[in-house]
């Protein structure tokens, strides 16, 4: 309706134009007698060629016109259509008794999903024969991909108009974080009831466990996007977290101190990548997946190998084929080696950091498409030498082998495992880097490196993409045999601990994309040299919100 009253006016408007020039060319031959015969038949041919090119103007707008009411009229059939084949579907699934609950939204790097929603094609793939009973598994898959869609815009509808952080330079920065409630009941003492690692004596006796409450996991973050540099995406971010201790205060357990994570600049090139700061140690990538322990990740001590540590690395990444890669690292890291500072505040050397250089790592990775995911084989190794003083260096190293294996549409299988040296540092050798075969303040004591392996894994079962079960297990392992041969080790580290061993498993359910909540049951068994075992069982409900 709008297109026609367009062309009135503007037929009109044409017709208004045309008679008054009509009429000034009139009125100009009366006033100019003498004006030569040939010029008013000249400006009446030039009319007519105008009134021509507006005809065909007109015919032109009524064309498009058509073909517009054409094109709204097929998109009206079509979101009909839409409509009657979701209401079609959603009756089937009451008639079935079928799964009603509306899944999480999709994250921003599922993009394809909001491709699916376009008018016209059918949504989601979901048409009037998908509930058939040979296809019920399939037609609940595509209704819940509908509501994810559906979810999917809104939040992005949402997104869109919040206010965003500002930044003191013009590109733009990220604020993210997790809120994170723990709370534990806890049968058995632990060395940390937050996120305990090892099982011990009770420290009060008579005591059987305790329940305990805490917001010392929740974290911050921040991220920064800058300029091209030489053809590199220039980029940074720090994280921070509050399990840095507490104030000597009353109830100072419930005012966990900020305390530091990482923190890296990134300059990304198509295949190449320079990374600088402070970050997990790359040659051992994974963690177990879990919410109870964040602050120090999930089986620390128990075979997963971790640190922060300030480092430079660079990774090139090698296409093999469309569906396969290869992806290699090296850098220099801090070494670090799990002194513990001085309380005054001031800065001392690590006995790696005295030995004069940095620790040396690489990692090499195998990646292929599988099952809409990645297998990944990856093998990594770090070296760092240790001086202990009076000339008496321990050469640590570490080798290590990481693997992520889908297993059809609904489950993984992740892994890392390790064989090393002198590297408590990291976690492994349960943080027992050395023997000792009298006081260590001695100059004639030999100092040798601890062997020890260890290593995890976990399988992952996720039915659904808001709900997620993980079973995990670690163990680490220092060679007893060397533990007996230097007694003298107990009295440095307080015990000879032979063993460390623990399984967990959890459930986590997104309630929607932005709120987690998790139960999660785990035991410590820790054995000290040739002694019977201490055992701790925990068991923690998370509830966690993500901005």
């Amino acid at each position: 309706m709008q297109g026609n009253r367009r062309i009135r006016l503007f037929l009109w408007a044409a017709a208004i134009a045309i008679f008054s020039l009509g009429s000034s060319e009139a009125v100009r031959s009366q006033e100019a007698p003498n004006a030569p015969a040939g010029e008013p038949a000249l400006d009446l041919k030039s009319l007519a060629m105008v009134v021509q090119q507006l005809q065909s103007q007109v015919q032109t707008l009524n064309s498009q016109v058509s073909d517009l009411r054409s094109a709204q009229q097929q998109a009206a059939r079509e979101g009909q259509e839409l409509r009657a084949e979701l209401r079609r579907t959603r009756e089937q699934l009451a008639a079935r008794g079928g799964d009603t609950y509306a899944p999480y939204a999709v994250t921003a790097a599922q993009p394809s999903a909001v491709a699916a929603t376009a008018p016209t094609a059918t949504l989601g793939g979901v048409g009037p024969t998908a509930a058939t009973p040979g296809q019920s598994g399939a037609l609940d898959e595509r209704v819940a991909k509908l509501e994810d869609d559906e979810e999917l815009l809104n939040d992005k509808i949402t997104e869109q108009s919040q206010t965003k952080v500002e930044s003191g330079s013009k590109y733009r920065v990220r604020f993210s974080g997790i809120i994170l409630l723990n709370t534990e009941v806890t049968r058995g003492a632990v060395d940390n009831l937050d996120f305990p690692q090892v099982a011990t004596a009770p420290v009060t006796p008579g005591t059987s466990g305790a329940f305990s409450g805490s917001l010392r996991q929740s974290q911050l973050g921040v991220e920064a996007f800058g300029p091209d540099i030489a053809g590199a995406h220039t980029s940074a971010n720090i994280k921070f977290d509050f399990g840095g201790g507490f104030p000597n205060t009353p109830n100072g357990t419930a005012f966990g101190i900020v305390r530091l994570r990482t923190g890296t600049i990134r300059l990304d090139w198509e295949n190449t990548s320079i990374v600088a700061g402070q970050d997990n140690i790359f040659f051992a990538p994974l963690v177990p997946t879990t919410l109870t322990a964040l602050d120090t990740p999930a089986l620390s001590y128990t075979g997963n190998l971790w640190s922060w540590t300030p480092q430079v690395r660079i990774e090139h990444r090698v296409a093999l084929s469309d569906r396969s890669r290869l992806v290699m690292q090296a850098g220099i890291l801090d070494s670090l080696t799990g002194d513990t500072p001085s309380l005054n505040g001031y800065r001392n050397p690590t006995v790696g950091e005295q030995s004069g250089q940095p620790a040396y790592a690489v990692h090499v990775s195998w990646n292929r498409k599988m099952f809409d995911r990645e297998l990944v084989i990856g093998f990594g190794g770090n070296y760092g030498r240790q001086n202990w003083g009076f000339g008496r260096n321990v050469d640590g190293w570490v080798a290590t082998t990481d693997l992520t294996v889908p297993l059809g549409a609904y489950f993984d299988l992740t892994g890392e495992f390790y064989r090393g040296r002198a590297v408590g540092g990291l976690g492994g050798g349960i943080g027992q880097s050395i023997l000792l075969s009298g006081l260590i303040a001695d100059s004639t004591t030999a100092i040798h490196g601890l062997d020890s392996l260890g290593g995890w894994a976990q399988l992952k079962f996720k039915p659904k993409t808001n709900f997620e079960i993980n079973l995990a297990y670690g163990q680490d392992d220092p060679f007893a045999s060397e533990l007996r041969r230097f007694p003298a080790s107990a009295y440095y580290y307080g015990s000879s601990l032979s063993r460390n061993l623990s399984p967990f498993v959890n459930f986590i359910y997104r309630v929607r994309s932005d709120v987690l909540f998790s139960v999660e049951y785990r035991r410590l068994q820790t054995y000290s040299l040739d002694n019977n075992p201490y055992n701790a069982n925990q068991t923690g409900i998370s509830i966690g919100y993500l901005f």
